[in-house]
């Protein structure tokens, strides 16, 4: 059943993943990856709220897992992140190579405390 549930997530955090990116990306005119930013940090909060949510507010396990693993597995992309800083690096972009790593990383720390935030405020 986990399994089935971590599958189905996917199905729906994958798309979501690829439309949002390329929504954000289309936005900005600029090698700099928005759109995997913008995607990794969303998904840090969500992730946040919906952990919170399952230990203080009784959130089913299994909604975790659809919607956590699942959702925001797929939705989130590590691979990206490092390709795309590493494209930076290539291309001579140091600089905005160094932002997109330590920008991601601090900030996806940053929204998966506030989302767990959040939910210790409603609770």
């Amino acid at each position: 059943m986990t399994l089935l549930l971590v599958f189905l997530g996917g199905v729906v955090g994958a798309p979501a993943r690829y439309l949002t990116d390329r929504l954000v990306q289309r936005l900005h005119d600029s090698v700099f990856p928005w759109g995997t930013l913008a995607v990794n940090v969303i998904g840090s909060f969500v992730l946040g709220v919906l952990l919170g949510a399952r230990d203080g507010l009784g959130l089913p396990a299994q909604a975790a897992t659809l919607l956590g693993t699942g959702c925001c597995g797929a939705f989130t992309t590590f691979s990206t992140f490092g390709f795309e800083t590493v494209r930076l690096l290539e291309e001579g972009s140091a600089g905005a190579a160094a932002l997109n790593a330590l920008g991601s990383v601090v900030l996806g720390v940053l929204a998966a405390a506030a989302g767990l935030a959040l939910v210790a405020l409603l609770t």
